[in-house]
């Protein structure tokens, strides 16, 4: 066909098996030459170990893996690179053709191998190419000075970012990329996503990230119950198209399912009339040949739930005046002035390294301050929840037992339908928690910080672990949540869906950032930076008395009001939906109990919101 480019990737009739699993089932595709390809599908559908079947660290059960001749296929090694070299000599070193040239040109000799060198060299672009790994690892949140550290001196986190840089550098015709975000702050993820639109190999990427898929894919490859399906768009595209074959396809099996009716009807009228037997084993026939449609129905998943909050505090639940914090009288963050009341829902910004994680430990009550005035909320419950205490669980644990050891005395069966709660219901709870997948892990860490319903909620990075569902149950749950949040992620969408305002943690200290997500991705990438970055106050603001409100203010309360009244209904909605599923049919009485006990606390807390509205429009309106 004119005009179609030809195919980088031949995937042709791959069968895979793990063990008694079958993962891929005689899938066929191609990747045109150039695309930049989503790779999704739910945690363990096979996405990884199809990158394993295509750089050869795997042998398929049946079928073949083609590229053309001589293509280089690039991606992240699973193992943290380490050592003396400094970062920007090991990204150099990705591309081995210049390095090996550069080594060459020291010893050579002939003149006219000296000159096919140095034609080469300049072939590739050999003499900028130190600028070129210098602006790739800034982009990934590394600066000059660091740039010429070793290895050795940073964690293993960093250095994976510095593996991504150097695959980045080494511009293979293939690029393989395994949920590069994971390492990532915002700040980092918002430069890949530009970073990655102009970059020119042909790009395959695994991502639960829906932003960074509809920023960079130009084609979504669906892994669904061991089947390859390629399509045209970024994610959202790939997820209306779905949705419509879904639909025509309840169509189509509804019209079968009445067409085969029909025939049946005729078959049972006529099958003993003699004059009519000869049609009715015709329509037997057509009814044998008929090839039943099946439906493409998707996997539930399981939605997060929290307990509600133990008890309402009066605001403000913290208030920081001039504060510093910092670890062994070195100071990281100083000159604090913020409050955080008892419902605000709080988007922590700024690069890894700058104090993010210093500041929540201490809104959380686990680091104290150095200096200034601090205040706490008597009685103030705070749930945590980061990656790296993912480490932390007990290995040779269960998640029954991680819940025991916080119901000790109770009955096994209360201890087990809170297990449940959290997501381990039956033989799952009692699954060893080194066989968890991460999001089952992330999904306990999760129930373990919100058991005893604490009034302010601090998550680090929540998502990494979860899919594309996962993490719409988790933007519901958090919404849901009626207590404050501190949010750090590198996930535009949650960020976008569950925050009312933006803290910026920067130049040691940390202060609100006037704008939303997208002006905070223009003010990483350069682009019209907000002008407006200064407190505008001294002291921690305090709520003034009611009838002193400014109109700009009450305007944004009745916003942020209206926002969570609408959130409200939709729950309720759902709600309903499900108890309406639930008695027809014929739901477990603790399940339907349950959901009617959520839509209560839901109905209460919407009455509530409503009552504040009216409220403050009536202060907007005295004004």
């Amino acid at each position: 066909m004119a005009g179609q480019k030809p195919a980088m990737l031949h995937i042709n009739a791959l069968t895979y098996r793990l063990g008694e699993r079958l993962l891929i089932d005689n899938a066929t595709v191609a990747l045109p030459s150039g695309a930049r390809v989503g790779l999704v599908g739910r945690n363990g559908a096979g996405k990884t170990t199809l990158f394993r079947l295509l750089r050869g660290d795997l042998s398929p059960e049946s079928g073949s893996i083609s590229a053309p001749r001589d293509a280089r296929l690039g991606s992240v090694e699973q193992e943290a690179p380490g050592g003396a070299q400094t970062l920007i000599d090991f990204v150099l070193s990705a591309d081995v053709e210049r390095s090996a040239l550069l080594a060459e040109a020291e010893s050579a000799s002939d003149p006219e191998r000296i000159a096919e060198i140095q034609t080469r060299l300049v072939d590739i672009g050999a003499h900028a190419a130190p600028a070129r790994a210098a602006r790739i690892l800034s982009g990934l949140g590394f600066d000059e000075g660091a740039q010429n550290r070793a290895l050795s001196e940073y964690s293993g986190g960093w250095r994976m970012r510095v593996a991504l840089a150097a695959v980045l550098f080494s511009e293979p015709d293939l690029l393989l990329l395994d949920e590069p975000t994971n390492y990532l702050d915002l700040e980092g993820v918002l430069w890949l996503s530009d970073y990655l639109k102009s970059c020119p190999s042909t790009i395959l990427v695994i991502s639960h990230d829906r932003d960074l898929l509809d920023d960079v894919a130009d084609h979504i490859l669906h892994l669904d119950r061991a089947k390859l399906t390629l399509w045209s768009g970024g994610y959202s595209s790939f997820e209306r198209q779905r949705r419509e074959q879904q639909a025509l396809q309840g169509k189509a099996i509804k019209k079968q399912e009445e067409r085969r009716a029909h025939l049946q009807a005729f078959v049972d009228r006529f099958r003993a009339s003699a004059t009519k037997a000869p049609q009715a084993q015709s329509r037997l026939k057509m009814l044998a040949k008929m090839e039943p449609i099946t439906a493409i129905v998707d996997e539930a998943v399981l939605p997060f739930r929290w307990p509600p909050i133990m008890r309402r505090l009066s605001p403000p639940i913290v208030a920081m005046e001039k504060v510093s914090a910092g670890y062994g009288g070195r100071v990281v963050l100083s000159r604090i002035d913020l409050t955080l009341s008892n419902d605000d829902r709080i988007g922590l910004l700024g690069a890894n390294g700058n104090g993010k994680s210093t500041f929540a430990r201490l809104v959380g009550g686990r680091l104290a301050p150095m200096a200034g005035r601090m205040v706490r909320a008597n009685r103030l419950e705070v749930g945590f929840f980061a990656q790296h205490q993912i480490d932390e669980l007990e290995p040779g644990g269960t998640p029954y037992s991680h819940v025991a050891e916080r119901m000790r005395g109770e009955a096994e069966s209360k201890i087990r339908g809170r297990a449940a709660m959290i997501g381990f219901s039956g033989v799952r709870a009692d699954t060893k928690v080194d066989q968890l997948s991460g999001g089952e892990k992330a999904r306990l860490l999760m129930g373990l910080a919100t058991f005893d319903g604490p009034q302010l909620l601090i998550l680090d990075e929540p998502t990494n672990h979860l899919d594309i569902d996962s993490r719409a149950e988790l933007i519901e749950a958090i919404n849901e949540y009626e207590g404050a949040c501190i949010l750090v992620s590198h996930d535009r969408r949650l960020l976008e869906a569950c925050v009312d305002r933006l803290w910026l943690v920067a130049n040691g200290t940390v202060k609100p950032f006037e704008g939303d997500i997208a002006d905070y991705g223009r003010f990483v990438l350069g682009q019209n930076a907000p002008t407006q970055q200064k407190p505008k106050r001294e002291q921690a603001p305090k709520p003034p008395p009611s009838g002193s409100r400014g109109q700009g203010p009450l305007k944004r309360e009745l916003a942020t009001l209206e926002d969570k009244m609408s959130r409200f209904q939709g729950l309720l909605r759902r709600i309903d939906e499900a108890l309406a599923e639930a008695s027809a049919s014929g739901g477990e009485a603790l399940a339907i109990a349950d959901l009617a006990q959520r839509r209560g606390d839901l109905e209460r807390a919407l009455a509530s919101a409503e009552e504040a509205w009216l409220e403050l429009s009536e202060q907007a309106e005295a004004q």
